[in-house]
């Protein structure tokens, strides 16, 4: 009987243990997570309203293809300069990591 007690005892010890410390990872974790999306979107190019020459600013972007974009828009997903021929994949795999297609505003 006391070898029971001592296992629930130790069980009942581990159990508030974990029970204490996960609350407070947790909230660390969803306040980083909260966080990291617009520190990155705020160094992103629109592809919906970049000038020509924020868009010849990346690379493998020229004048035809700022051209091309420009008279693209507006882009709901950024992956549509590809699904529309608008730059080749080569290109887009070079620039999709720099750009987003926010909603165009009303």
């Amino acid at each position: 009987m006391l070898r029971l007690t001592r296992r629930l005892l130790a069980l009942a010890l581990f159990a508030a243990a974990f029970t204490s410390i996960t609350p407070a990872h947790v909230a660390v974790a969803q306040a980083m997570t909260a966080k990291a999306p617009a520190v990155a979107d705020a160094n992103l190019i629109d592809i919906n309203t970049a000038t020509p020459d924020q868009l010849k600013a990346l690379k493998g972007v020229g004048d035809a293809y700022a051209k091309r974009i420009i008279a693209g828009r507006p882009y709901t997903a950024k992956n549509q300069l590809t699904t529309r021929g608008i730059v080749p994949p080569a290109t887009y795999n070079g620039i999709k990591d720099q750009i987003i297609a926010r909603a165009p505003k009303k």
